[in-house]
């Protein structure tokens, strides 16, 4: 499904190439998920935790473009677009998945070498992860799109179908909800990523 390094230059703009992909055009459809499945993918292994089905979850939202390209109203919202369809089948799949209790699940030993500064940043970026992980599903998807993706305020609640208001209001509750979380640790994540810089 995926279309990797097709190696052609991305020459249409999304107007262009949503167009050309409604009307059956493979080769459009492909410079589209040239163009968007990375930060999509990023945005979905975010929200779900890095979870095996991280891939398979971003390659359902290219499905659903692919099979009705029209669905996308405005092509300078179809990355948003892509980012909201997968933010609901990551909402959808939380929601039937049985939940695993982390006792449950076995440590799994990395059998290379590892440094230290390696080691202290993985250590933080965990961390953080964990933390964010726990956040209820708005807030994370806000802070995802915001902080992890780069998009602007407005075009977070643009994507997240709400106003820019209430991306202001998620954010702030999970700067609160992560600074509670981590307040214990902070000095140890600080330490981390200090120590991975240096």
């Amino acid at each position: 499904m995926r279309f990797l390094g097709l190696g052609r230059p991305a020459l249409r703009d999304d107007g262009a190439l949503l167009a050309a992909a409604a009307q059956g055009d493979a080769k459009a459809y492909a410079e589209i998920v040239d163009r968007y499945f990375t930060p999509v993918y990023r945005f979905v292994w975010r929200m779900t935790n890095g979870h095996a089905d991280s891939e398979d979850i971003a390659q359902d939202a290219f499905v659903k473009l692919w099979q009705n390209p029209a669905q996308v109203r405005e092509a300078g919202a179809l990355k948003g677009w892509l980012m909201r369809v997968a933010a609901n089948a990551v909402i959808d799949r939380a929601r039937k998945a049985k939940p695993q209790a982390m006792d449950e699940v076995p440590d799994v030993a990395d059998s290379r070498p590892v440094q230290d500064e390696q080691w202290a940043r993985t250590a933080a970026a965990h961390t953080v992860d964990a933390a964010i992980s726990h956040l209820p599903d708005r807030q994370k998807m806000a802070l995802s799109l915001v902080y992890f993706q780069g998009m602007s305020n407005i075009e977070a609640a643009a994507a997240m179908e709400t106003t820019v208001e209430a991306v202001e209001s998620l954010l702030a509750r999970a700067r609160r909800s992560l600074k509670a979380s981590l307040q214990d640790g902070w000095r140890d994540v600080l330490d981390g990523l200090q120590d991975a810089s240096t």
